[in-house]
């Protein structure tokens, strides 16, 4: 029982075969997107029917963070790891036999 088929034929059947696939591949991520689409629209409008509820709990103040005592403020680091400025900063403080919170650094930068 031997079945024989053009070679016409034969790649007609597999084209056939291969746009059949291809065409369910396509439905099925049309589907998958649709639904996420659809998910992502309802938790938006959850997210904003919960904000729409709760106005005076949704944003908490915080307290600005303190400093250390005679803090001096920002510290610019150019082209510097903060584990090597800190580590500058403490070899000054000590070779100047000050504490690091009186000395007042404004910015370490490499010179190369």
């Amino acid at each position: 029982m031997y079945f024989k088929m053009p070679v016409g034929e034969a790649l007609v059947y597999a084209l056939l075969g291969y746009v059949v696939v291809f065409f369910g591949i396509s439905l099925l991520m049309a589907v998958v997107m649709i639904m996420g689409k659809i998910f992502i629209a309802k938790d938006k409008k959850a997210a904003a029917a919960k904000a729409a509820a709760a106005p005076a709990a949704a944003a908490p103040v915080e307290a600005p963070k303190p400093t250390a005592p005679g803090s001096a403020g920002e510290l610019k680091l150019h082209d510097v790891e903060p584990k090597t400025a800190a580590m500058l900063m403490a070899i000054v403080a000590d070779k100047m036999g000050k504490p690091l919170n009186e000395l007042r650094f404004i910015s370490i930068k490499e010179v190369k």
